[in-house]
């Protein structure tokens, strides 16, 4: 069984059918006692990039944005995928006035039956309107309206993406999570995830 862990903010940790340990964008709460296989950084700003919270298997690796981001002398960029036993990584786009897009990535994460969109530190993007037809089961959208998009920019996003289940996070800076915020997040098929809680499949 794998088990997706919400530990707070925008950190989460995943554990696959396998046994594969990956950690995305560590800073928050709980849950840094299993070794990891995969530190996964989708951007440098201090509340995504704790590393050192995380001890790594012997073969253990940490990512970052810019190992997913190749760019050609014309500034198109491109995201790598990336296999980590059980569990396949697609770096997509992420970004806004407070995010270079050559610097931040959000992740597509797939393992067992389910997909997972980690949106990581974004506002709307052009991209976005490629996510219908990944048949997601699962976007966590940021929902902050400082350094990302608000409430109902963020639930305007999970209509064009078109996940079964929308999960509101990053909802209040120097906050774990926050009911009222996550409760103004207005998607259909709204799940709220409590610092944590897990999903289980």
């Amino acid at each position: 069984m794998a088990d997706f862990l919400y530990q707070g903010h925008g950190s989460f940790r995943l554990v696959s059918d396998a046994g594969c340990v990956i950690y995305i964008d560590p800073f928050a709460g709980e849950g840094y006692d299993r070794p990891a296989d995969l530190v996964l950084v989708s951007h440098e700003h201090g509340d995504h990039n704790q590393v050192q919270l995380v001890a790594l298997k012997p073969d253990g690796k940490i990512l970052r944005a810019k190992d997913f981001i190749s760019q050609d002398k014309d500034g198109t960029i491109h995201y790598q995928k990336i296999q980590q036993q059980d569990v396949q990584i697609q770096a997509v786009a992420a970004y806004n006035r407070n995010h270079p897009k050559n610097a931040c990535v959000g992740f597509v994460i797939t393992t067992g039956s389910k997909k997972l969109y980690l949106a990581c530190d974004t506002s709307e993007t052009e991209e976005m309107q490629e996510f219908a037809k990944e048949q997601l089961d699962y976007a966590f959208l940021p929902i902050d309206g400082i350094y990302n998009m608000d409430a109902q920019q963020a639930a305007r996003c999970a209509k064009i993406i078109g996940a079964k289940q929308n999960v509101p996070v990053h909802m209040k800076p120097g906050e774990l999570f926050s009911q009222q915020m996550a409760e103004s997040f207005p998607a259909d098929n709204r799940l709220i995830l409590k610092p944590g809680e897990e999903i289980c499949w």
